[in-house]
């Protein structure tokens, strides 16, 4: 592990965390996070090494420019942050970072060690699927939590997904074995407007975020983002009238119980359903 000059002594803190990758549909879970660094003036107290976790031909470092030729190389890795929040009484550390290319499990193990150094008690990660869900509408929050007093008052309806996992997933599983408190936020994105940025499931995660830190969080400007990104979907889905009566299918059906995550085989087989009923042709992939 790489140490900055010691480690912080803090009140209370509790850990917001996301990680790119396979959890993080149209980026949206790490905006989040990057979000509350910048709206929080967060600073460095910790990062892990990327030699240990990252196979640097699939995660490649990357290479910036100075005046006289290449300045510095940034190695892929993920960093722990601490928030400087206005008025708070406990302290908020931020993890922005990468799903691991290998050792998954001793990935997790030292991201726990480094909340028990700095006595992290509660976990909060974010992470954003594909769904079948209407841009629309507001975009469903899926979770769990290993409060159920908490999951109560978060009315948090819980997920029902079963298949393939992330470090999200993984990650949430050994904090709980290690007996901390821990929840997650899963952001449902159109699967047909997947393209990042999504403002508007960053901002949904962003608000269950001030629910359990009970905590102001600056929007900024994702609320003018996201009334942006409605109107740019809305025109390209008013383009093509195949998705645009799809989509007003899902709007008719938001609402329904038991909304899960879906594959991209499952998107595609689900679309091809409708144009099947529609007497359309096969869906585009």
């Amino acid at each position: 592990m790489t140490e900055f000059d010691g480690l912080p002594v803090l009140r209370s803190p509790v850990l917001v965390a996301s990680f790119e990758g396979w959890n993080d549909a149209a980026d949206a879970a790490t905006a989040a996070v990057d979000h509350l660094r910048s709206a929080w003036n967060a600073s460095p107290v910790e990062e892990l090494d990327p030699e240990t976790y990252y196979d640097f031909q699939v995660t490649r470092p990357t290479v910036s420019m100075g005046d006289g030729g290449p300045d510095e190389i940034e190695w892929p890795t993920s960093r722990f942050y601490r928030c400087d929040v206005p008025g708070a009484e406990r302290d908020v550390v931020l993890l922005r970072g990468i799903e691991p290319n290998m050792r998954w499990k001793s990935f997790c193990d030292e991201i726990l060690d480094v909340c028990h150094r700095l006595e992290i008690d509660q976990v909060v990660l974010l992470g954003a699927l594909l769904a079948d869900v209407p841009f629309s509408q507001p975009l469903p929050i899926t979770g769990t939590a290993t409060d159920s007093a908490l999951l109560s008052r978060l009315a948090l309806a819980p997920t029902k997904y079963e298949g393939p996992t992330g470090v999200v997933g993984v990650l949430h599983e050994a904090a709980a074995r290690a007996e901390l408190d821990v929840v997650s936020f899963w952001a449902h994105v159109p699967h047909y407007a997947s393209q990042p940025p999504c403002p508007k499931a960053t901002l949904g995660l962003l608000h269950r975020v001030e629910e359990v830190l009970d905590l102001p969080v600056p929007t900024g400007d994702l609320e003018v983002d996201t009334a942006d990104w409605e109107e740019q979907v809305r025109e390209l889905i008013e383009a093509d009238s195949e998705i645009a009566d799809y989509v007003r299918s899902l709007e008719q059906r938001d609402g329904e119980p038991g909304l899960e995550a879906l594959s991209g085989d499952e998107i595609a087989k689900e679309f091809e359903k409708y144009l099947r009923r529609r007497g359309g042709g096969p869906a585009p992939r």
